[in-house]
Parts: structure tokens; C-alpha cells; sequence
């Protein structure tokens, strides 16, 4: 399949999703289909403020299957469905991806090479603070050319969190 026809197949995927994946408060992160052997793999990534729960993932692989199966936008070419959760590798590229990723530590890159980790601490619809060591930085969105959640493996629980309020 070609370039351009791949992306319109993944386009018109992501489109027919939307509204049933909505319905159940899930938005449609990424389209992928990838060539495998004789088959295709479609993976669908999903997200949902809080995070989604292994009943979410099976809820939004029904209602897909329902959806390609009322449709004929794969074509008659076997498939393999996959859904999936965002990952903390894809880049915060909209504003809800940084509202769900608030206090993680993220890498930012500003579309002028500058380079630097810090804290989310608030987002909004422009832009987002970061704490970078103790100090708030201020970042629009339209500034940032690339950002990704660090993966911390042993950060501190709060000390002023009580027992139940402590990070696992």
C-alpha cells in the first residue's frame, strides 16, 4: 500500500473511531497499520484522563471490532487488531497529553534547540509550567518542537503524604 493511501486508510480509521471510542470517554491517540507477512496489524491507541484500565483497553477493542466490521475501510485483507494504551514514549504533542502527564518529569527540546527536563506542574490550553530544579519555567506549546515523560524509576514519595497518599 502506498504512502499516501496508508494515511488516508489510517485517516479515515482515526475518523470512524472518534465518536464510539468518545462514548466511552477514550480519544483516539495513534493509528498504525503495519505490514505483517500476508496480514496487516492495526494497532489503536487510546487515552483517557487518569489513564486507562484493562477493562478500558477490552471495551475499546469491542467497540473497534464493531465498527471495522460495519465498515469495508481495511478492505478485504486479513488483519490483526491490537489496542493499546499511549505509552510513555509517544510525545506530548496536545494539551491533554500534558494536563494527563501533570507531575511527571518530562525532556522538552523548544523549537529553538534549547534543551531542558523539568516537572509539570500546570498546563492549559497554550502552554505548561515546569519546575526545573526549585524554579518555574513557563513553555507554549507552540515553542516546544519536542517533548517526552522521563521514566522514574526511583522517585520519592512526597514525605508530607500520608501512608495511603504515598506513589507505589
Amino acid at each position: 500500500m502506498t504512502t499516501g493511501k496508508q494515511d488516508a486508510v489510517r485517516g479515515r480509521i482515526e475518523q470512524e473511531l472518534r465518536d464510539p471510542l468518545h462514548a466511552l470517554g477514550l480519544d483516539v491517540e495513534a493509528v498504525e497499520i503495519t505490514p505483517a507477512g500476508k496480514r496487516r496489524v492495526l494497532r489503536v491507541a487510546v487515552d483517557k484522563d487518569g489513564g486507562i484500565t484493562l477493562d478500558d483497553v477490552a471495551d475499546a477493542t469491542r467497540a473497534v471490532d464493531q465498527v471495522l466490521e460495519a465498515s469495508d475501510v481495511m478492505g478485504e485483507q486479513p488483519y490483526t487488531l491490537e489496542v493499546t494504551s499511549r505509552g510513555v514514549d509517544r510525545p506530548l504533542t496536545l494539551p491533554r497529553h500534558w494536563r494527563r502527564n501533570a507531575d511527571r518529569l518530562v525532556k522538552v527540546t523548544t523549537t529553538d534547540g534549547e534543551t531542558f527536563t523539568g516537572r509539570i506542574t500546570t498546563s492549559d490550553e497554550v502552554g505548561a509550567t515546569l519546575d526545573i530544579t526549585g524554579r518555574a519555567r513557563r513553555v507554549a506549546y507552540d515553542q516546544v518542537a519536542k517533548a517526552l515523560v522521563q521514566v522514574e524509576f526511583n522517585r520519592k514519595a512526597d514525605p508530607d503524604a500520608g501512608p495511603d497518599e504515598e506513589e507505589s
